[in-house]
């Protein structure tokens, strides 16, 4: 973790605080990134140079003043940036036990170091375009990551075709990890279903406090705790743990509609229970909800 705490990193211009229990999950995210890129020379690389990036931690910084100061949205900026990597990275681990490669490593394009650099850097540069607008932020992201990705991936690779590929699937990534564009590659089903994983109350604490109740913020408060574990039918099962059933907003209309119409769907479970379950403290209506295949059950 030393070197890498965004205390002793921060910029001197526009900063949005963060939750101090949000702080703790960027501290979780980040050891996740470290001991997995461990093993992997060029995403390790590749992080340590984003997050000690002026360029990129000023897009993050003014990405999360529009999306959280003027929009009243969820964090959109650095905390959630390494949130989504460590999570895409911790599916991409999940899905190599059992032998199933995305389409960069499928179709020949390279290695495991390769991919995780590929989710790597997509999940850390997804939201920067939140900047221009919110509208079609997922375009403006993918313009802003090429000057970021055309200085630092000469620093990995020196074929320049390989290097052009690795950045085409990065910023295809980028674009489509939005819910409204549709998923051609699984690096985009990874970032994009990484990208709703993030959806605990401390992230909408900021907009909460901002004064929001949208029920995308009153949504997010409800969610205690997310887990990317292994399944015991699919290769995959994200855990959402709920203290309001109004919760399920989050994961039906988030990342219930990424996972269903994503090439991920098939690998992935959900299981989103509020907890405690033997307690009636909130006029609950449902007490679980789950995704096997792509449909919800309630129970």
């Amino acid at each position: 973790m030393k070197g890498y705490e965004s205390k002793n990193l921060k910029n001197t211009g526009i900063e949005v605080e963060v939750p101090e229990g949000y702080t703790e999950l960027e501290e979780e995210a980040v050891n996740t990134i470290l001991k997995i890129t461990s093993c992997y020379p060029k995403a390790r690389k590749m992080f340590e140079m984003l997050v000690k990036d002026e360029e990129t931690r000023a897009n993050w910084d003014i990405a999360n003043f529009i999306a959280v100061k003027k929009l009243k949205y969820n964090d959109h900026g650095e905390v959630h940036a390494k949130i989504v990597a460590a999570n895409a990275l911790q599916m991409f681990e999940l899905l190599s036990r059992h032998s199933i490669k995305p389409d960069f490593m499928e179709y020949g394009g390279g290695d495991e170091d390769d991919e995780a650099l590929i989710l790597l850097s997509a999940s850390l540069l997804h939201d920067i375009g939140n900047q221009i607008y919110r509208k079609n932020h997922a375009l403006h992201s993918s313009y802003l990551a090429i000057p970021i990705l055309n200085r630092f991936l000469p620093e990995i690779y020196d074929d320049v075709e390989k290097r052009v590929e690795v950045r085409g699937f990065i910023l295809n990534a980028i674009y489509a990890h939005d819910a409204d564009v549709p998923d051609f590659t699984m690096e985009a089903a990874l970032v994009g279903t990484a990208d709703a994983t993030d959806m605990t109350k401390g992230r909408g604490r900021m907009a909460f406090d901002l004064g929001s109740t949208s029920i995308h913020v009153v949504s997010a408060l409800s969610i205690e705790r997310v887990l990317i574990a292994s399944g015991k039918e699919k290769p995959i099962e994200i855990i959402i743990e709920m203290s309001n059933s109004s919760g399920i907003f989050q994961v039906e209309e988030t990342l219930g509609k990424k996972v269903v119409d994503s090439p991920l769907h098939e690998y992935i479970d959900i299981t989103a229970t509020v907890v405690p379950r033997e307690r009636d403290y909130d006029r609950r209506i449902v007490r679980e909800i789950r995704l096997r295949g792509r449909n919800f059950t309630t129970h």
